[in-house]
């Protein structure tokens, strides 16, 4: 079961947090595994096997490699390829089975039936995450982790469980062992996780009911305007859905005294699309940049083998968000732009900051129609609404319903609303506006979900 909704949260943390605070700091970890485990199961109990399983395998893996050290390589390398191997065994199973077998019916003309799978939450984080435990020890960039409640706590941490920003165990290591939690931090916590709300809640569900309802009107049915106005809204929601996750992760591994990589900065204000991807989920980014692309020989290599590179991260980055070909198109055309980026127009971009906004604003809600729509055909219909230039007087009637949000998106898109809340901080020389704003944030958030039936979380799903 996908959750549809946030409010188990609500349900969830009072709680844990009450028992996390009263615990013991030499217990806490123990804690923290066994309500991680839960709050995974309260989903998806009938996966609950699989995350004991990966925190069994990739622990053992470790203690293999220490174990073996330098007495033999081939034994180290054994526990690495199990490691691997079940991690991305695991994720190829679930994830993309069926896809391959589509695939495989459609060259061959076979009838081979599809099998019943469901996706279980977050598995295309927590086994990049897991992986990374594995290689680092292998390489020696970590020490091992002895303590296998401490490596489960690490495994399955709920806050960025289902949904990141991908943790390395380097980046929680020394926490994992040693963290202070103080009142500053907690408070800092809660306002990351209610700023973070409110991207989810407030922003991203109303930008993502302007597209819902685009997508019930028929891509052939609808003018370019409302084409181009119902792309914006699912870019304006897929930013803020992610972003604000990542932000209620971050608050709420901080309020339990970790401190979670960024995940986002403010992507939307690139001048390129190499910029674009040093701010987008800076996580994978970096996870892919130094599990993949590094080890393939990066750009340390011929012009033509570092083309070759940068396509496998693409192909692979396409992929990992979806088994369907749409996503590898969108992981796709990202390489293509950066290639052609790397031949000097990155430049020239960089010179000239009107030029750039015309290249990139396109190109971002080009991208998110390749994300957005599965299906080719009705991709192609789309795309043909979008430069048909055919008007309407139905876009006129969105427009007025959803100004507001999508105005206010793309002002907190930008970080004008972060410079703004500075500057009145730094005049009045009070927080009492910043704190004032967040109360009232948090009301709104919690009455949008009593009341709304509507809140999808797009990566989930992935």
């Amino acid at each position: 079961m996908v959750f549809s909704s946030i409010l188990f949260l609500f349900r969830f943390l009072p709680a844990a947090f009450v028992l996390y605070y009263l615990c013991p700091r030499r217990f806490r970890n123990g804690l923290l595994f066994v309500l991680s485990l839960i709050f995974y199961s309260w989903g998806e109990v009938r996966y609950f096997p699989i995350m004991i399983a990966s925190t069994l395998v990739d622990y053992i893996a470790g203690q293999g490699i220490k174990h073996f050290g330098q007495k033999s390589l081939a034994a180290r390398r054994g526990f690495l390829i199990m490691s691997v191997f079940f991690n991305l065994g695991m994720l190829f199973f679930f994830k993309y089975t069926n896809f391959f077998i589509e695939n495989l019916n459609a060259i061959a003309g076979l009838s081979i039936p599809l099998q019943n799978i469901t996706l279980p939450l977050g598995i295309s984080f927590y086994t990049f995450q897991t992986m990374s435990y594995t290689i680092d020890v292998y390489r020696g960039d970590v020490e091992v982790e002895d303590n296998i409640i401490n490596f489960g706590a690490y495994v399955v941490l709920f806050p960025q469980l289902i949904a990141g920003p991908i943790v390395r165990y380097s980046d929680v290591a020394r926490e994992l062992k040693e963290r202070v939690i103080t009142l500053p931090m907690v408070e800092e916590g809660v306002a990351i996780f209610i700023r973070g709300l409110g991207r989810k809640v407030l922003i991203a569900n109303s930008c993502g009911a302007l597209w819902t309802e685009v997508g019930a009107l028929g891509y052939g049915a609808i003018s370019s305007p409302l084409a181009w106005l119902g792309i914006l809204a699912y870019s304006i929601q897929i930013y803020f859905d992610f972003s604000g996750y990542s932000l209620m992760a971050i608050g709420l591994g901080k309020m339990l005294g970790f401190q979670f990589p960024q995940n986002f900065n403010d992507p939307y204000v690139s001048k390129s699309a190499t910029e674009f991807w040093r701010r987008w989920h800076m996580t994978l980014g970096s996870w892919f940049r130094e599990y993949v692309y590094i080890p393939l020989g990066g750009n340390r290599c011929s012009p033509a083998r570092n083309i070759f590179n940068i396509f496998v991260v693409w192909f692979l980055t396409g992929l990992w968000h979806g088994a369907s070909w749409n996503f590898v198109l969108w992981g796709l055309t990202f390489f293509v732009l950066l290639v052609i980026e790397k031949q000097g127009f990155l430049q020239v971009l960089n010179r000239h900051p009107v030029l750039s906004r015309c290249y990139m604003i396109p190109v971002i809600l080009l991208s998110w129609s390749l994300f957005a729509i599965t299906d080719f055909s009705q991709l192609g219909t789309f795309l043909g609404r979008l430069f048909s230039f055919t008007g309407g007087i139905d876009w006129i009637y969105y427009l007025r319903n959803y100004a507001m949000v999508l105005l206010i998106g793309i002002l907190f898109s930008t970080p004008l609303m972060k410079k703004a809340g500075d500057w009145i901080e730094q005049k009045t020389g009070s927080r009492i506006p910043r704190l004032a704003g967040l109360v009232l944030v948090l009301v709104l958030s919690v009455a949008y979900l009593v009341d709304a039936t509507y809140n999808p979380f797009l990566y989930f799903r992935f």
